[in-house]
């Protein structure tokens, strides 16, 4: 059998042999074609408007062809009645609120219990902490141990509280001057501060202020004048003391200037540059014992950084405890060899160093302090290194007829001790003779010629001049 095949035709013709037994099939139906109407032209300018498919070829059925099922009944969709949709919206809100609520009430619950635990915590420890102050509570007028009242501590108060309670006793100083220049009389004013120490009018302010005044003018807060006498007062020490006639004034309370140390803070009530009466200045303890000379004389200060400028003399400085614990004195101003300016240090004389004058003063008009007779100096350190010398008050000269002739004291001679106090410089020779009065018998140590020797003598009264 031969079979060829025209790859360019559609049909496939079967060729037998004649000898063999031909077998014609059946004939097949042929397709019949329905022509399709044609409803548009592949030409231009057609008048038809659908696109012209060409006829597809014929396909015979395909044998055994399984039936397609028959499509399954519809389902009716259930209809969805009116106002579900908004219970169970309503339902969810409701879970919702209800869990926030129950966790809400837990972590309420849990927080105030946890508070309720710190309070408790806090109040004993609080309790414990308020025993150990009181119970370590130093006697030093109530301040604390760092000399000030801290902020939880009862009695301290604010610089507004202080200036409050104080104001009413501090007064503004006006005096006049009569002075003689080459054979001509010259008047001046000065300005101070002051404070009253006693309410029928004892005030209390520095010598340097109303030292040789004519007349002394003293201004209270409210503007009350009074005309003012001098009573007595110290050079060496920068204080005075002047009266005014009048009663149930307003004194200060003196507090204790040893009890402070440096970064407490104080306030100052003056009358800076004479015309800004009851002026405050707020600031801190900048330094203990600092030896200022003022007029040639040395004094121990206290060094602060409130401001205090001229008219400020002889005006108070307080501690938080409305207290007064000290003399507002002097100022370093202007500038440095260097040309630096020089802000924020100002001095007050410490209260406990003077308080005794100021009731001599009251008194007798004049300091009746210990007197020693001597004039001393501090003992260099380079030398007391060179030369193994204890450190002390050099005696240069000794007065004659004076306690310190009687009981032996020569020139040379290092003192070292006062009446058991220390000695190591001028600062505390003269804190330690203002702890005897005149007529005391005291035991002075000194040193000399290598040795060390202990002298007895009765103090004399200082003198006037």
């Amino acid at each position: 059998m031969i079979t060829d095949i025209n790859e360019n035709s559609e049909e496939t013709m079967d060729t037998y042999d004649m000898n063999e037994q031909t077998v014609s099939p059946e004939p097949q139906p042929q397709p019949q074609y329905e022509p399709q109407s044609r409803t548009t032209s592949p030409f231009a300018n057609s008048p038809y408007t659908t696109p012209w498919q060409a006829p597809q070829p014929w396909q015979p059925p395909v044998a055994h062809q399984t039936p397609p099922a028959p499509p399954a009944p519809a389902v009716p969709a259930k209809e969805k009645k009116p106002g579900v949709w908004w219970k169970s919206l309503v339902t969810s809100v409701l879970v919702a609120a209800i869990s926030c609520g129950l966790t809400a009430a837990g972590v309420n619950a849990y927080w105030r219990n946890r508070n309720s635990s710190l309070t408790r915590s806090f109040d004993e420890k609080l309790a414990v902490l308020r025993q150990e102050l009181e119970q370590n509570k130093p006697d030093n007028g109530g301040n604390s141990n760092s000399g000030s009242p801290g902020p939880s501590q009862e009695g301290g108060l604010t610089p507004a509280q202080v200036y409050a309670r104080n104001v009413d006793s501090v007064v503004a100083l006006e005096c006049t001057m009569t002075q003689d220049y080459f054979g001509q009389t010259v008047s001046g004013v000065t300005s101070g501060s002051g404070f009253v120490l006693t309410a029928d009018g004892y005030i209390v302010s520095n010598y340097h202020v109303v030292a040789d005044a004519r007349t002394i003018k003293v201004t209270f807060n409210d503007g009350t004048e009074y005309n003012a006498k001098f009573v007595g007062g110290d050079e060496a020490n920068d204080i005075a003391l002047v009266k005014v006639e009048a009663s149930d004034l307003q004194p200060v309370q003196i507090g204790s200037s040893d009890a402070l140390i440096v970064g407490d803070q104080v306030a100052a009530v003056g009358n800076p540059l004479g015309e800004l009466a009851s002026t405050l200045t707020v600031g801190y303890i900048s330094a203990k014992d600092r030896i200022v000379a003022t007029d040639g004389t040395q004094i121990n200060m206290l060094q602060t950084d409130a401001a205090i400028n001229p008219g400020n003399s002889g005006g108070p400085l307080f501690n938080m405890l409305g207290q007064v614990i000290g003399i507002t004195t002097a100022k370093y101003s202007g500038l440095t060899d260097s040309g630096a300016t020089i802000e924020g240090i100002g001095f007050a004389i410490p209260m406990d160093d003077v308080y005794d004058m100021l009731e001599d003063l009251r008194l007798y008009g004049y300091i009746t302090g210990a007197y020693l007779g001597v004039a001393v100096s501090d003992v260099d350190p380079y030398v007391a290194e060179t030369y193994g010398l204890p450190m002390g008050t050099l005696v240069r000269e000794v007065v004659d007829g004076s306690c310190a002739q009687l009981g032996g004291i020569k020139v040379s001679d290092i003192i070292v001790n006062l009446g058991g106090h220390e000695v190591k410089n001028l600062n505390d020779l003269s804190r330690a003779l203002r702890k005897f009065k005149a007529g005391d018998e005291v035991t002075v140590t000194v040193h000399r010629g290598g040795e060390l020797v202990q002298l007895t003598l009765v103090l004399d009264e200082k003198p006037q001049s």
